[in-house]
């Protein structure tokens, strides 16, 4: 579900543009699968979007960017353009005033490389610390809809009080299901921490990359897929979009897929 926040921004950027959102609602949460589970699980579902004809793609999760972009890139080719997520690093370490920034992120995309890529390009010669944050409720609790729950707040309490006893005054929202829990935050903790995400980079990416092929659709649509329970997922979704939705279920085996595409 965290993708919707991507989408968001999507759309304000490229309103006449036809999308198709796949949620892997069936294998969530990608943050405490393998490094292969996650290139795995995100090449099947991008072969299955490029089969309903998309023309590019936008890997809406931190954690599936963090270990799948070039992987992707090199089995689907230059013909069918990915765009990916890096968290929010760079500006933080540009506005910290305190020189403590804290980055909240699943544990895959903590140890990726590309987080380790932007802080060491970044935040180490300005000499500004990075905290590490995660906890394993805060994705299942927004794919439940419970994103400022009670107990979406007591986990963010435990989890970001110690950043802010440590002096972060930046927290970068490092898994895009954490744009939703903004609400929560600043019922918690206030204007302790500026908020930071990567939802309108990469939507501005998407646009540089879009005007090099075909003209941008007129309609400006968007349909909804995932591969796990509609029942569970209709509701969550038009919560989280603010809208009702129509959501629909996509149909087809991980492994097979995957296995075709990467044999064409």
């Amino acid at each position: 579900m965290g993708g919707l926040s991507v989408l968001a921004e999507l759309r304000r950027a490229l309103p006449g543009e036809d999308f198709v959102y796949l949620a892997d609602t069936a294998h969530v949460p990608y943050g405490s699968r393998s490094d292969d589970e996650v290139r795995s699980l995100t090449a099947t579902c991008l072969a299955w979007l490029l089969a309903q004809g998309c023309r590019g793609a936008v890997v809406a999760c931190n954690t599936a960017s963090a270990f799948s972009l070039d992987f992707l890139r090199a089995q689907f080719g230059p013909g069918f353009p990915i765009v990916g997520l890096v968290p929010a690093l760079k500006p933080a370490v540009a506005a910290t005033r305190s020189g403590t920034v804290a980055v909240l992120a699943t544990p895959v995309t903590l140890r990726g490389e590309k987080l380790a890529e932007v802080t060491r390009q970044f935040a180490v010669p300005a000499g500004v610390a990075v905290l590490h944050l995660s906890h394993p409720e805060l994705v299942p609790l927004v794919e439940k809809g419970q994103a400022d729950s009670a107990r979406m707040r007591a986990v963010l309490r435990e989890v970001l009080t110690p950043a802010a006893a440590a002096g972060a005054d930046q927290l970068v929202l490092g898994c895009t299901h954490f744009p939703f829990l903004v609400a929560s935050i600043r019922a918690e903790f206030g204007t302790q921490f500026a908020l930071l995400d990567s939802g309108a980079a990469v939507a501005r990416r998407t646009v540089q990359v879009l005007m090099g092929t075909e003209t941008p659709g007129a309609g400006g649509e968007t349909q909804f897929f995932v591969t796990g329970d509609l029942g569970q997922a209709t509701p969550v979704m038009a919560a989280l979009t603010g809208q009702p939705v129509r959501v629909k279920r996509a149909e087809f085996s991980f492994p097979e897929i995957a296995m075709q595409q990467a044999a064409r």
